[in-house]
């Protein structure tokens, strides 16, 4: 059968390869790092939440986010994002990293003012988190993340958000098996694993940069 008109494949550059890595979804985690948890006014250790946003809102390294609509506050949100590279579910912490392809720097962009006005009324965050152009995505470094590694973002040359992915409340192979067994995990799926404190507003014009250490870094500007 035929598509009735071609599809975006979205998909982000691997390191060191002239390959690309297809994104069939994205899921994000939640408050995973304490700090960041109690600046939101939240306390420190929760179970881990998920919410997801679409696929073709990534957006590669270098390139240019638009201002989006209905938000006079848009978050930076720096992350370690990690790839799945083989199927699962109910998958056991001590295996995760068997299903891990890569990792990468990410920035889950966020509708701050948005996301505030929804939860206030007990309603779904999508509009605050799953819009075009959220998911600035930099290349893909093949292999598991580390256990520690520096994580920062600046903006317009000044640092707003820095701490090590080892103070992350849930870590990888936690994440991998909490979210595989609500849904069944598949090559091409990006997880952004959380953010630490210092999350701010961008303005129309910010240079974002961020990067972790041993993984790579990523940049943008806003549209």
């Amino acid at each position: 059968m035929r598509l009735a008109f071609p599809l975006p494949s979205p998909a982000v550059p691997i390191q060191g390869s002239d390959d690309s890595f297809p994104v069939r979804r994205i899921w994000c985690v939640g408050r995973n790092y304490a700090e960041h948890a109690r600046e939101m006014g939240f306390s420190d250790r929760e179970f881990p939440f998920f919410f997801a946003k679409p696929a073709d809102a990534v957006v590669p390294s270098g390139g240019e986010v638009p201002y989006p609509p209905r938000t006079t506050d848009l978050h930076h949100e720096i992350e370690l994002v990690v790839a799945v590279g083989k199927g699962g579910t109910d998958i056991p912490v001590a295996r995760a990293a068997d299903f891990i392809f890569g990792c990468a720097v990410g920035v889950d962009l966020t509708r701050r003012d948005l996301q505030a006005l929804l939860r206030k009324e007990g309603r779904p965050w999508e509009m605050a988190k799953a819009f075009d152009h959220s998911a600035p995505v930099g290349p893909l470094r093949p292999g598991p993340p580390p256990e520690r590694a520096a994580i920062w973002l600046s903006v317009d040359g000044l640092e707003r958000q820095r701490s090590d992915i080892a103070h992350m409340i849930w870590s990888v192979p936690e994440i991998l098996a909490n979210l595989s067994g609500f849904v069944a995990l598949a090559p091409g799926d990006l997880i952004f694993t959380g953010t630490p404190e210092g999350v701010g507003p961008l303005q129309r014009g910010s240079a974002v940069r961020g990067g972790i250490e041993g993984i790579g870094e990523l940049a943008f500007t806003v549209g």
